[in-house]
């Protein structure tokens, strides 16, 4: 491979040639350092032209590619195997910001653009990019849109995949695709955009994008609610709908051993109730009138609410500050759980109908099973997605009820199939997930997708091993 890695240096500069074992460890390293693959090197281009050049060498040398972004994936499909055979192909120095247009209303980035670059940007043209994570301070574009990432605005924004109007992509015989158009319509066959988004670089990389840019709100309003059911909750979301209309743009549950965790590895955040209640929703609005006109929408609704006894209590951020803490009680649930140990997590989506009697269902299930776990139940019940995590109970190791992940996965799994739900709502499938996607897809659909990557890349070159 001597000469494969020196005919990259001439390609790119030596400088982004990385062979050193210190050099290559962080992007060899899953981020909750629970995989280390190893690569026979990581590549550093710094355009979709230094891209092409490297894929038209891989494809002369039977070299696999693992494309890789900012690295904050959670199903192992940024990261490589342990073969060595394969570069890591990373695109964080493709981070220019090619356009912005706000009459269209849509901003044209690269691969390696940091989310919250783009939010930036959006927001310093009076403008909002919508897509919000808990990684988007080191996450990029071309992994958002690699996995079809979702977050916490989708109930009124959409996904990755609606957020996205136009890619550039290079494809696996290392030709650039052009498809960077800003159309809102274009009925000119199949599209092709579409077969990318989400496709974790198994069939092309996504060199650029243009995105979708939204009014700025006038003013944003939060809540955190008490309730004592899913049940509740799920009559809360749809009273919501009704009454907010599109002004709704956040609506996450919270079950109350979150708020718990949170509390005690986290206690200078200040806890929104005094008395515990089972349930909670963090509740959000964005307005395009006034901040008065936000928080008397809120009120009247919220009041509306309580007199149905809909919900039990409610706070409304009465500050900036306070709308902060407020959220910092739901971004800290998956820091608290760590710091808990380690639990067994489950990215699912279900429709919202049918999330209590699953989570009632599965309760059951669990408890018949494995007596005392700890259900870290939290996420985007607004569409559809939750993050139905397991902790082992007090007084068991972690190691013990590791044991058992395999059994948990399967019984959870099943139980979202039954409720016709999917089991990677918004972090994909990577090797994590493969062998259980063969489980819950149908023989039709998995041929579809076979056909489809060997059309586009029959050499097998393009993060191979993930999805399929």
């Amino acid at each position: 491979m001597n000469e494969f890695l020196q005919d990259c240096r001439d390609a790119i500069g030596s400088t982004f040639v990385l062979t050193d074992d210190l050099d290559v460890q962080s992007y060899e390293t899953e981020w909750r350092q629970r995989f280390r693959g190893r690569c026979l090197a990581v590549l550093r281009p710094a355009s979709t032209a230094e891209v092409a050049s490297i894929v038209k060498l891989c494809r002369q040398y039977a070299v696999s590619i693992v494309p890789q972004g900012g690295n904050t994936g959670l199903v192992l499909g940024s990261v490589p195997d342990n073969s060595g055979k394969a570069i890591v192909l990373s695109l964080r120095r493709l981070n220019t910001i090619r356009a912005v247009d706000i009459a269209n209303n849509t901003i044209t980035v690269e691969a390696g653009c940091i989310l919250a670059q783009v939010q930036q940007i959006a927001d310093h043209n009076e403008r909002l990019f919508p897509l919000s994570l808990a990684s988007e301070g080191s996450c990029t574009i071309g992994g958002n849109l690699s996995s079809n990432a979702g977050g916490t605005a989708v109930l009124r924004y959409g996904n990755s995949r609606e957020l996205c109007l136009g890619l550039e992509v290079v494809m696996a015989n290392g030709e650039i695709w052009d498809g960077l158009k800003g159309l809102r319509k274009d009925n000119t066959g199949y599209d092709l955009r579409d077969l990318f988004i989400g496709a974790e670089g198994t069939l092309g990389i996504i060199t650029a994008a243009v995105l979708k840019l939204h009014p700025k709100p006038k003013a944003t309003q939060t809540a955190f609610l008490a309730m004592t059911s899913p049940e509740a909750a799920l009559t809360l979301l749809n009273f919501s709908r009704d009454a907010f209309g599109p002004a709704l743009t956040t609506f996450e549950l919270i079950s109350s051993i979150c708020l718990d965790l949170v509390h005690q590895h986290f206690p200078a955040i200040p806890l929104p109730f005094p008395e515990r209640v089972s349930y909670y929703v963090l509740l959000e609005i964005s307005d395009h009138e006034s901040e008065e006109h936000a928080r008397a929408m809120m009120e009247t609704v919220l009041e509306r609410a309580m007199q149905e006894a809909i919900i039990v209590d409610a706070v409304i951020a009465e500050s900036v500050a306070q709308s902060t803490h407020l959220w910092q009680l739901r971004e800290n649930i998956s820091m608290a759980q760590a710091l808990e140990g380690k639990n067994i997590k489950h990215d699912i989506s279900l429709p919202s109908s049918a999330i209590p009697e699953f989570m009632s269902v599965t309760r059951r299930e669990l408890d018949q099973q494995f007596k005392d776990c700890r259900i870290v139940c939290f996420g985007h019940m607004g569409d559809g997605n939750l993050h139905y995590n397991i902790s082992p109970p007090p007084d068991v190791s972690d190691v013990d009820f590791l044991v058992h992940q395999d059994e948990i996965n399967c019984l959870i799994h099943d139980q979202v199939h039954q409720f016709k739900g999917s089991i990677s709502a918004e972090h994909g499938i990577g090797m994590l997930k493969r062998s259980e996607l063969i489980r819950y897809k149908s023989s039709i659909e998995l041929e579809m997708m076979r056909s489809i990557k060997k059309a586009l890349d029959p050499a097998n070159l393009m993060n191979p091993g993930k999805i399929l």
